[in-house]
């Protein structure tokens, strides 16, 4: 194929088995289970083993997956004294992405991948994996307190992921129905086909790169606002908008000015994103166990999707992922720029799903180019310029 495609649009890359979606009908699935199916009856532990493995565990493998992720949760010190030297400032992301990088300075083991070939060592995949998964949380919980100038709360194995993780946030046993609420947005996040970042994990696991430095290349990708960041830019643009009733004239100033309006739309689906579907619902189950008791956020985002549906649905443009979970973790007690970090946490499952795929039947990417520049020519000495 000679032909240039801006941004590979529709130019297959590789083949999976992992995960589909169907853009025309809003159907996601993960191993041939539908998205909504494991959102209501799974747990991000089942879900992150059905991404690796292929299967839906039993009940004896699920409980040795769990007891590995709870038993390799914590980093060693020189981590955290790592995280205390970087700018309090920085972004969560480009902590994130340093922090994992450095995991293989501390945790050896990549002689499966020297030599040149391919590694077929599952027990081997699957370790690194249950190490990189297990600590993409702990890290990230640990930086909110660092860079606040405290030492972060070290985690706990009787919670299971998703309790711990809100659990080092706050220090506080999580409420069950919150944790229920992080678990299913964690499944919701978990894997999405060839994305930007997944296809960067792709490439850097191509040339047998060590699994922490294939997440940090994923992490570097996502991080980017038109990928993973754009939950973050929901947030601060629904407190733009500021109430349901700011909403209409809001959005026409915005689309005639040909704004992004954050949160709408997606390449891959013609119909709402199935994940937003769920999570508006989770955001209505919220509610309900408040007794009715929301901020302003979730009334003026629900307004906004009702503006917009009636602007933007006839091109296809309709509500994502990102339109709803960053409200979710604002409720949680969250901070905005941890937004994508919690993406990356889940995402992580995906990424080494598709480590695991491209080290199975492993060629290097080297993709082509079309060539624009100036056809060959003679050097000039500069005396002569």
């Amino acid at each position: 194929m000679s032909e240039y495609l801006p941004g590979l649009e529709g130019v297959p890359a590789t083949q999976s088995n992992i995960s589909d979606l169907d853009g025309t009908r809003g159907i996601l699935t993960y191993r041939g289970y539908r998205i909504v199916d494991l959102a209501l009856h799974s747990t991000f532990e089942e879900t992150s083993l059905l991404l690796l493995d292929g299967h839906l565990p039993t009940y004896a493998q699920l409980e040795e997956f769990d007891q590995q992720l709870r038993s390799n949760r914590i980093v060693k010190y020189n981590v955290r004294e790592i995280m205390k030297y970087l700018p309090a400032t920085g972004h969560p992301m480009e902590m994130l992405q340093t922090a994992v990088a450095s995991l293989g300075m501390f945790y050896q083991g990549d002689e499966c991948l020297t030599g040149g070939s391919q590694c077929s060592d599952l027990n081997y995949v699957h370790n690194m994996s249950v190490k990189i998964i297990a600590r993409m949380a702990t890290i990230v919980a640990m930086w909110e307190h660092v860079r606040n100038g405290y030492d972060p709360y070290a985690p706990r194995k009787e919670l299971n992921y998703a309790e711990n993780l809100l659990y080092m946030f706050s220090g506080e046993d999580p409420d069950p129905f919150m944790a229920r609420i992080m678990d299913a947005s964690l499944i919701l996040h978990a894997e999405h086909t060839i994305n930007a970042s997944t296809f960067a994990a792709l490439v850097a696991g191509s040339t047998l790169a060590s699994p922490f430095l294939v997440i940090a290349a994923a992490i570097g990708t996502l991080a980017g606002p038109l990928h993973g960041g754009a939950n973050q830019r929901v947030v601060e643009m629904l407190e733009e908008i500021g109430r349901p009733e700011n909403v209409k004239a809001w959005l026409d100033e915005k689309l005639a000015s040909k704004a992004r309006i954050w949160g709408m739309g997606h390449r891959e689906y013609k119909v709402k994103d199935p994940r937003a579907t769920i999570l508006q619902k989770l955001m209505h189950e919220l509610m309900e166990h408040r007794g009715g008791n929301m901020g302003p956020m979730f009334e003026t985002a629900l307004a906004l999707e009702e503006a917009c549906e009636e602007k933007l649905a006839p091109k296809g443009v309709y509500a994502n992922v990102d339109f709803y979970s960053g409200i979710l973790y604002k409720e949680m007690g969250i901070p905005p720029d941890q937004f994508t970090s919690i993406f990356a946490i889940a995402r992580s499952a995906g990424w080494l799903a598709h480590w695991r795929e491209q080290l199975g039947d492993n060629r290097i990417f080297r993709p082509t180019q079309v060539y624009t520049g100036q056809s060959e020519r003679d050097y000039v000495p500069i005396s002569e310029r």
